[in-house]
């Protein structure tokens, strides 16, 4: 008899302990969860940004060849061709 109760508290400590891991693991999960998000939106904005800049810059080397800056001309008309495209391909779906 001395056996099997042993058997049983040795199985309720096991028991208490895992449950304490399982208490300990899904608290962790949930910080590690909310900082994966915190990071996921901090590079959004980080890209949002880094879009925000390089666009910024192209058109700031655009400016300084329309300037009369004699470099970066062929990128500018490259630059200008496509954009007189995208806005060919708007009036395009506008008249559709």
């Amino acid at each position: 008899m001395s056996n099997t109760l042993e058997a049983i508290h040795l199985l309720e400590k096991t028991l208490k302990n895992l449950l304490s891991k399982y208490e300990f693991i899904k608290r962790e999960n949930q910080i590690l969860l909310q900082s994966n998000h915190k990071l996921q939106h901090q590079l959004l904005e980080t890209s949002q940004n880094l879009a925000s800049q390089k666009e910024e810059f192209d058109l700031l080397k655009i400016a300084k060849t329309i300037e009369g800056s004699s470099s970066n001309t062929k990128d500018t008309k490259l630059k200008i061709n496509s954009l007189i495209r995208e806005i060919d391909k708007c009036i395009v779906q506008l008249q559709e």
